[in-house]
């Protein structure tokens, strides 16, 4: 028996200033604070590539950091553009 696809986003917008909202293909609506994503960023930059330490600073992510932009990349990935001037992150 195949198990249903997992659901992709269909819709990705800001919900407020600080505030990121996804719709799924399932139907589901998640709304995640922008600064958790910020904080979340998998890039070179933020994690070490060789151990998977997460080298980024919270303290250096401003608590009201913003996504200025927002992009599909490719078929199953999105890109932010931060207020804090960071733009590297695969999502």
């Amino acid at each position: 028996m195949r198990s249903a696809p997992d659901p992709v986003p269909v819709e990705i917008d800001r919900s407020s200033e600080t505030e990121i909202r996804i719709e799924w293909s399932d139907g589901h609506e998640t709304v995640y604070p922008a600064r958790v994503l910020r904080l979340l960023c998998p890039c070179a930059d933020c994690v070490d590539e060789a151990t998977g330490v997460r080298t980024l600073d919270p303290a250096t992510v401003p608590q009201d950091v913003r996504a200025l932009g927002i992009r599909l990349v490719g078929r199953y990935a999105v890109e932010f553009d931060w207020s804090d001037g960071h733009g590297t992150g695969i999502y």
